[in-house]
């Protein structure tokens, strides 16, 4: 590929930097980016720039921001740039066929599964609830279906023991990037061929909603375990705390005999965490967040709220 390719970029979140940059970096030539209209955000909810936003104007980088992507006026700019592709990264939006069919080489997305499984939003976190061993990144040409699209290429990504959905999104996004480079280089010379996807291997995971982080201490340690490291840091996973809630950001499943016992209930408090009993086994936890104060490790949060939490304490 070289730097006479038009390239209009799409993208909104923090996953979507990595490919962008990388696309800058190669000298490649991104004509416009496409990001979503700024939003009240905050306590002052004052409007916020999306990230991808914000790296474009550091990069100098002309930004449009369609309120509706469906409007006749935005797809008559997008003919007007007369892009040769169009890569969508983390962008939010479903493309009309108009738009599809604009750039000579398609609409290019990059997705955080390996598809078929997995569309949707929210892909690595789920893939972490799930207790997934492997996660993955798939480039498709895009059709007017939900991640539906031809798969172009695809990369395998191991989900390690004490990856976060943090983590494991930090660690793909620079992968994908290096993936969605690939891809458009093979594109321009003729050597991928898109192969269909097998719908009905299909799984769909849809958006992550805040009461999907309540624990249910019944559970085994693994899966309350799990929950945590994916919903890490955000929106977070909790359970109550004298009717206050307690969101739980870092800790261990362990394994041992916690029949007889509430599920829920801190069975010992030490200086490497606060031992809770779980439906199987138990929970270690190391990080913790209380209603209205920081988040911090659990020797600081004794050290303030000893008299809050005490063996026998039953959680939730």
């Amino acid at each position: 590929m070289n730097s006479t390719m038009n390239i209009v970029f799409m993208g909104t979140s923090d996953f979507s930097i990595p490919a962008l940059d990388m696309l800058l970096e190669r000298g490649e030539k991104v004509v416009d980016v496409v990001t979503r209209p700024d939003r009240p955000k905050g306590r002052g909810r004052k409007l916020a720039a999306s990230p991808v936003k914000k790296f474009a104007e550091r990069k100098g980088i002309n930004i449009f921001q369609p309120i509706n992507v469906k409007d006749e006026s935005f797809i008559s700019k997008l003919r007007e740039l007369k892009p040769d592709i169009i890569v969508v990264v983390a962008f939010g939006r479903i493309l009309s066929k108009e738009i599809l069919e604009i750039p000579r080489f398609g609409c290019v997305n990059l997705h955080a599964s390996l598809l078929p499984g997995y569309r949707g939003a929210a892909p690595i976190n789920w893939a972490i609830i799930n207790g997934e061993n492997m996660a993955g990144l798939t480039t498709i040409l895009m059709d007017e279906g939900l991640d539906t699209g031809d798969i172009l290429l695809q990369k395998e990504v191991e989900i390690e023991e004490d990856d976060t959905a943090e983590s494991l999104h930090d660690k793909m996004a620079d992968m994908g990037a290096e993936l969605l480079l690939e891809t458009l280089h093979r594109l321009r010379e003729g050597s991928i061929t898109p192969v269909p996807q097998n719908h009905s291997q299909a799984t769909l995971v849809p958006i992550i909603m805040k009461e999907d982080g309540i624990i249910d201490w019944t559970k085994d340690g693994a899966q309350i375990s799990n929950l945590i490291r994916g919903l890490t840091p955000r929106p977070g996973a909790f359970t109550y705390l004298h009717g206050k809630i307690f969101k739980i950001f870092r800790c261990i499943a362990l394994k041992g005999d916690s029949k007889g016992i509430t599920p829920g209930t801190i069975t010992e408090i030490e200086k490497e965490g606060v031992r809770v009993s779980t439906g199987k086994g138990f929970l270690l936890i190391k990080e913790v967040q209380l209603q209205d104060h920081k988040k911090m490790g659990v020797a600081d949060f004794l050290r303030g709220h000893r008299n809050k939490i005490t063996v026998g304490t039953v959680l939730g």
